[in-house]
């Protein structure tokens, strides 16, 4: 009863459920204890139905040494759908338009995924961009560059709604098409400081999608499943920072053993945010300086597949940077608290590494007055934990 990770996978999806009585039979089957997506398609190789598979699943179990086993009650399934309704979620099934077509191919797919937004633009060709949760000012602005460039060419952008690379892709991806994979229940939003982003995904013609249960709180196990998701849906993976060993490098071994393009953004040696990207450029991953890079990877689109009203988006670094610049809000009190000085000098050195950043350039990526930054990197600098350099430009000290 146990994922079988050796299992075969059929060269051709099985139809999809084509009444109301195989939909529900296929959420029973899969929210059943000990059945996931091997067992599952296993399970309906052996037995034609899920119907089918449902009743002989006791069976199944008993043979295995599971005693007592029961399948996943109805009212189980129902309060499922139920609360997916109440989200605006609806279910895509494997083999219906709307499943993302490369994701259909892996070993094992998810037999469905639970979608909040536009379904169709899973269907789109996809590129997947992850790195570092607590990323660099340059990484943010590259991951930014790459997913208005991409989205530029047609590209939808996926990621995973986390913190850093993930949130600078997702929000440069807004008018062109971004997916977010959530380790959770797709009502689930986490980190709840993304809420906003994935209301905007949503409303931007985006989706939420996940194939766990509506409602489910993500924990550690899930991500490495979300992962092979963010990888299985698309042509290409790149990883923008990265340390050695991270979420992100565990996407990319995904993305390579489902034989798909894996491309890496080189960092500078000694910060450990480019550890995992140098080692998987030294190991064989393409090199990314920009878009075009991974353009050349998967080969372009047709014309008629670009977004229009997209096609001047800049498509490298430096113009994004320029044309990216937030606005800067209304200087706060003069006073700031301990905590909140404390917090600002951890988001400055977060942001810094053993590559030079323009001042100017940290203060946009702030967003905070410059009267209130400056003060704090004078702080930081008396304690000797930056450095400035000729040209205006900031280092961390390591």
């Amino acid at each position: 009863m146990a994922e079988d990770s050796n299992s075969l996978s059929s060269t051709h999806p099985p139809l999809p459920p084509t009444s109301e009585d195989d939909r529900f039979a296929w959420l029973r089957l899969l929210r059943s204890r000990r059945v996931g997506p091997a067992t599952f398609w296993r399970l309906l190789s052996e037995h034609g139905t899920a119907l089918a598979a449902l009743d002989a699943l006791p069976q199944v179990a008993a043979a295995a040494g599971v005693e007592n086993y029961h399948v996943c009650p109805e009212g189980v399934a129902l309060a499922e759908v139920k609360a997916a309704r109440g989200h605006g979620a609806v279910l895509v099934f494997r083999g219906e338009p709307a499943y993302p077509p490369l994701l259909s191919d892996v070993s094992d797919p998810p037999p469905f995924l639970w979608v909040c937004g536009a379904p169709e633009v899973l269907a789109r060709p996809s590129v997947s961009l992850v790195g570092a949760r607590n990323a660099s000012s340059l990484g943010t602005r590259m991951a930014r560059a790459l997913a208005r460039g991409l989205g530029a060419e047609g590209y939808a952008v996926i990621s995973g709604l986390a913190r850093g690379v993930d949130t600078a892709a997702h929000d440069a991806a807004l008018a062109t098409g971004t997916v977010a994979v959530l380790a959770g229940g797709v009502d689930v939003l986490y980190p709840s400081e993304n809420t906003r982003l994935a209301e905007e995904i949503r409303a931007q013609g985006g989706a939420l999608v996940s194939e766990q249960p509506i409602g489910l709180q993500p924990q550690a196990r899930h991500f490495p499943a979300r992962n092979r998701i963010v990888a299985g849906m698309s042509g290409a993976t790149v990883v923008v920072e990265a340390a050695a060993k991270s979420g992100s490098l565990i996407t990319a071994r995904c993305a390579l053993d489902m034989g798909r393009e894996v491309l890496a953004v080189p960092g500078h040696p000694l910060d450990a945010r480019a550890g995992g990207c140098n080692l998987l450029i030294r190991d064989g991953a393409r090199l990314v300086r920009h878009a075009e890079d991974v353009i050349e990877a998967l080969g372009p689109l047709a014309t008629a597949a670009r977004p229009p009203a997209q096609a001047q988006l800049p498509l490298d670094l430096d113009d994004a940077v320029i044309d990216d610049t937030p606005v800067v809000p209304i200087a706060p009190p003069e006073r700031r608290s301990l905590r909140e000085t404390a917090a600002l000098h951890a988001e400055i050195l977060s942001r810094l590494g053993p590559v030079p950043v323009a001042e100017d350039q940290l203060i946009r990526d702030l967003a905070e007055p410059s009267d209130t930054v400056s003060p704090v990197l004078t702080d930081l600098e008396l304690d000797g934990r930056i450095q400035r350099r000729p040209g205006g430009l900031l280092t961390r000290v390591s």
